[in-house]
């Protein structure tokens, strides 16, 4: 189980040769070299590089596949699709149509043969769904997402497609910069993994809520429950860091709750592990712990905190010069100075 509510993490034990994951599938800038993405090995207690291959942009979100193959998508307004082998370095490229733009995260169909990519049409703003073969990573249809800036995608009982749409209007001329944010429309929505049909769309009552990130959780008693870190966009400054930063879905409805202290409105990642969903904090430089209704039950400290993944009973969590182990017996990793850890990373095994 993670560490009791309210606990922090300092002066964690030195990792030694501790059972578990040593492999973590990651995206890096490296200080003399640019973008990059690879495998990260743990060796005693620090991180390295172990396989590496430059990318042309930053990369967002890891995909692992069958084979050990891991799937890279380019940071939005993002241009291109990475599939590398670590072992024999191979690699497909793939390439946004015109007039299309690549969102971050990327997710298998339940029968392996399809991949979905988060998009945007750069002419309107409004978000897509990329519908691709899953072998030759060519879209072959794709599908709206009654939204504008969809973000992370994950699979959900049934096959169905979950998708959080930021809600945040882009345009292709101005790149990432954020426009009409007055109007801003975010909303978690459920599609037919079949044909794209929505199924249902959620709103929170604070329209500047962005949903971002998801992961499945569970309750005590078995219930599904899907987390969703936020990310805050209010003009007051004070509203903007008392802002949540996790929201979860029931099944019926969609609820969030204040943080116990402010956290600056801003949630990286979320994952779920030993009952509870952990929201990275990179601006409050932590690791915030709520059970699997949104209660905050716990913080941990971590300096600029953003990639978060979870196995089994284990959680994995990196920041930019440490990375933690938050499990029955918690330790900490030194990252190699070289690296800066982007957004998100994947346990390997």
């Amino acid at each position: 189980m993670l560490l009791a509510a309210g606990a922090l993490l300092q002066g964690l034990p030195r990792a030694g040769a501790a059972a578990g994951p040593t492999r973590f599938a990651a995206a890096w800038n490296d200080a003399a070299a640019g973008a990059r993405i690879g495998v990260l090995l743990r060796e005693g207690g620090s991180l390295r590089p172990h396989r590496v291959v430059d990318v042309p942009t930053r990369a967002h979100g890891l995909l692992p596949q069958p084979g050990g193959a891991v799937l890279a998508v380019s940071r939005r307004p993002g241009d291109w699709l990475l599939r590398w082998h670590p072992d024999t370095a191979d690699a497909q490229w793939a390439w946004a149509e015109p007039g299309r733009s690549f969102n971050g995260h990327a997710l298998e169909s339940a029968d392996q043969r399809l991949l979905f990519t988060t998009e945007t049409d750069q002419f309107t703003g409004q978000g897509l769904l990329g519908v691709r073969d899953a072998a030759t990573l060519e879209k072959v249809d794709e599908w709206p997402t009654h939204g504008a800036d969809p973000h992370e995608l994950v699979r959900g009982p049934g096959g169905a497609v979950w998708v959080a749409n930021g809600g945040i209007l882009t345009l292709a001329e101005t790149g990432r910069t954020k426009h009409a944010l007055h109007r801003m429309d975010s909303s978690l929505v459920q599609l037919d993994a079949g044909d794209g049909r929505l199924r249902g769309q959620w709103r929170l009552p604070d329209a500047r809520l962005g949903l971002r990130h998801l992961a499945w959780g569970r309750t005590a008693g078995g219930d599904s429950m899907l987390g969703i870190a936020l990310q805050a966009e209010h003009d007051d400054p004070v509203a903007k860091a008392a802002a949540p930063v996790l929201a979860v879905f029931d099944g019926s409805a969609l609820r969030s709750r204040a943080p116990a202290a402010p956290l600056s409105g801003y949630g990286g990642g979320v994952a779920f592990a030993a009952g509870s969903f952990v929201v990275s904090c990179p601006r409050s430089n932590g690791l915030a712990r709520f059970d699997a209704h949104g209660r905050q039950t716990g913080w941990t400290r971590l300096a600029t905190a953003c990639a978060v993944d979870a196995r089994a009973s284990e959680l994995w969590a990196a920041g930019q010069s440490q990375a933690q182990l938050l499990s029955r017996s918690p330790q900490a990793f030194d990252v190699d100075a070289a690296l800066q850890l982007d957004n998100h990373w994947r346990v390997l095994g």
